[in-house]
C-alpha cells in the first residue's frame, strides 16, 4: 500500500510515572516492541533521562521521552504506529512527496474511524458509570444526613428528659 518507496520518519514518545528508572526501562521496552513490527527498521533511538515533573500537584512523578527514527516499507506502517502507539510527535522525513490513491487513503481513514469510535464508546461508558456513581454518592450523603438529623433529634429528646428531672 501507499507506493513502493520506503518512508523515513521520526517519532517522539513520552512517558510519565515513577520511579524514574522504571519509566526509562518501560520506554526502552516500548521502543523494542516497536522495532518488532514487520516492515519497519529502527535507524536511531535516543531515550532521555527522566526528570521530575514540575507540577506541584504531581509529587514524585517523573517524565521522559524518546526520539526514534524509523524506515518503514510503506506509509500504512507509519499510520499503524500513529494509531496504535500514540506518539507525541510525528515527522515524515522522506520522501518529500507522497502519492496516494483513493483506495489506500480510504483504508487508513476507515482504521482511524474505527479507533475513534472505540474511544467514543469508552468515553460514553465512563460518563454513564460516573453518573451512576454520583447518584450512589448522593443517596449515601442523604442517608448520612438523615442519620445525623435522627441522632440530633434523639440527643435533643434526651436533653429535654434530663432537664425535666
Amino acid at each position: 500500500m501507499f507506493g513502493s518507496n520506503k518512508i523515513k520518519a521520526k517519532f517522539i514518545f513520552e512517558i510519565l510515572g515513577k520511579p524514574p528508572e522504571h519509566i526509562k526501562n518501560a520506554l526502552e521496552e516500548f521502543i523494542n516492541k516497536l522495532g518488532e513490527n514487520k516492515g519497519l527498521e529502527i535507524t536511531s533511538r535516543k531515550v532521555h533521562e527522566p526528570k521530575p515533573l514540575e507540577d506541584k500537584n504531581a509529587k514524585d512523578l517523573f517524565t521522559t521521552f524518546a526520539e526514534v527514527e524509523i524506515k518503514a516499507d510503506n506509509l500504512n506502517t507509519v499510520f499503524a504506529i500513529v494509531l496504535n502507539m500514540l506518539p507525541a510527535h510525528v515527522e515524515i522525513i522522506e520522501p518529500e512527496e507522497i502519492k496516494l490513491n483513493n483506495f489506500d487513503l480510504s483504508f487508513v481513514l476507515s482504521d482511524l474511524s474505527v479507533k475513534l469510535h472505540k474511544y467514543d464508546e469508552i468515553a460514553k461508558i465512563s460518563l454513564l458509570e460516573r453518573n451512576k456513581l454520583l447518584g450512589i454518592i448522593k443517596e449515601l450523603e442523604q442517608k448520612v444526613q438523615d442519620l445525623d438529623s435522627g441522632n440530633n433529634k434523639d440527643k435533643k429528646e434526651k436533653v429535654k428528659k434530663k432537664k425535666k428531672r
